[in-house]
């Protein structure tokens, strides 16, 4: 078995709904985000993306941490732009793994 992932981590991360959805979002974010300048991403600043969310940007911002934390997610920052985007290879992995435990 492949342990370049901390499968505990992503269960603990996955295990809030909003975090759930939030891979949603980061998954299909134009469905979401009909104004979103950069496909495939969500940027978190001065209150764009909480504001279409209805959260807090603080809440936004712990949950997607949490999410990177587990690796489900990467980030990048451009300015005061934090720009987030789901790593398929990691959520992949974890998809496999949890198969292959079934």
């Amino acid at each position: 078995m492949n342990t370049s992932i901390d499968l505990d981590e992503i269960i603990k991360a996955l295990a809030h709904p909003v975090r759930r959805e939030m891979l949603q979002w980061l998954k299909d974010p134009e469905k979401y985000f009909v104004e979103q300048d950069h496909p495939f991403e969500i940027g978190v600043c001065a209150g764009k993306f909480d504001q279409r969310c209805g959260l807090s940007q603080s809440t936004v911002s712990a949950h997607l941490a949490t999410l990177q934390r587990a690796g489900l997610v990467t980030s990048r920052k451009v300015g005061q732009w934090h720009f987030f985007k789901r790593n398929e290879a990691v959520i992949a992995e974890f998809l496999r793994q949890m198969s292959d435990e079934l």
